[in-house]
């Protein structure tokens, strides 16, 4: 098959701005009561759905992190055995999800209060404050604060 560069992927250019978004990010899970109470309480994200869905004997279960308003998580109950295997390692032993936050430190420490495991601890990187923790399951997490001239910090 040739390659295509990107620029010739589309055809069509659109007149109008696009506005997209990535709305969830699904974490396969063992247990969905488990993973809420792990999100909500220990992490204080929202829990915005929490839906049973008779159709596919499954719930749509959906969780925010404190003060956001985009990407949510989607706990996804692993129902086979493949997707059993991928509980706690999602992203290959890699951090999979990065959590930004306004205030590195109260975070941090309110976080070690609530018994989160930190892997990595806090140190500062060009681009700001970062720690990696394990969610319940083992999946890593970047909890990070990034320096004020980071791109990242004026998307938050």
């Amino acid at each position: 098959m040739p390659s295509r560069s990107p620029g010739k992927l589309h055809k069509k250019q659109r007149s109008e701005t696009v506005k997209q978004a990535i709305v969830h990010i699904a974490l396969v899970v063992r247990d969905y009561d488990e993973a809420i109470e792990f999100y909500t309480n220990k992490l204080h994200f929202t829990l915005v759905e929490d839906t049973y869905q008779p159709q596919q004997d499954k719930r749509w279960v959906v969780v925010l992190p404190p003060g956001g308003n985009a990407t949510t998580i989607l706990l996804a109950k692993a129902s086979k055995p493949r997707q059993e295997a991928f509980i706690g390692d999602q992203a290959g032993g890699r951090v999979f999800l990065f959590l930004a936050t306004d205030d590195f430190k109260r975070d941090y420490w309110d976080m070690k209060k609530n018994g989160i495991h930190f892997v990595r601890e806090p140190k500062e990187a060009d681009y700001g404050t970062v720690a990696v923790f394990k969610d319940l399951y083992g999946n890593l997490w970047d909890l990070v604060q990034f320096q004020e001239e980071h791109p990242m910090c004026k998307r938050l």
